[in-house]
C-alpha cells in the first residue's frame, strides 16, 4: 500500500467516525428536542400565578405553555395539564388552537386535549395531571 493509499483510508475512516455517532444519534430518543427538565417526581404541584405577566396568556381561550415538559392550555371550557413529551419518541409537543389539538412536530402524532391520540404513530395517550385553580393560582399535581 503506498502513501496515498494509507491517507485515503485515514481521511474515510475518520470521516465514518465522525458522521456515524450524529446520524444515529438524530434517530434516538434525544432530550435535546425536549428543552427544560423532567417534571419533578409524583406528588409535587407545580403551581403558576396567572396574575403574573409571564402566566397571563394562559388566561385567554386557546392559549398554551410549558413549564417543567407539562404542556398546561386554557381549552375554554377549562385548564388541562399533559406531558409535553409525545409517546412516540420522546419529542416535545405543542398545542395547534386552530385545530385545538396537540401535535408533535418529529413525526406527525396528534392527540385530544384529553391526551388521547387521534393520529398515530404514537400508540399511548399522553399523560395528564389534575388542576386546580384558587384565584389566580394554578396548581398542578403531578
Amino acid at each position: 500500500m503506498n502513501r496515498r493509499e494509507v491517507v485515503q483510508k485515514f481521511l474515510l475512516g475518520g470521516t465514518v467516525l465522525v458522521l456515524v455517532p450524529s446520524v444515529l444519534e438524530s434517530c434516538s430518543k434525544s432530550n435535546a428536542m425536549n428543552p427544560g427538565s423532567n417534571p419533578p417526581p409524583g406528588g409535587s404541584n407545580i403551581n403558576l400565578d396567572l396574575s403574573l405577566a409571564e402566566n397571563s396568556a394562559l388566561a385567554s381561550t386557546g392559549s398554551s405553555k410549558i413549564v417543567q415538559n407539562i404542556l398546561i392550555i386554557n381549552t375554554g371550557t377549562g385548564i388541562v395539564a399533559l406531558s409535553a413529551i409525545c409517546t412516540h419518541q420522546g419529542c416535545t409537543v405543542g398545542y395547534n388552537s386552530s385545530k385545538a389539538d396537540i401535535e408533535c412536530p418529529c413525526h406527525g402524532s396528534v392527540f385530544s386535549t384529553s391526551g388521547s391520540v387521534l393520529v398515530g404513530p404514537a400508540s399511548s395517550p399522553l399523560r395528564s395531571y389534575a388542576v386546580t385553580q384558587d384565584g389566580t393560582v394554578l396548581t398542578i399535581t403531578l
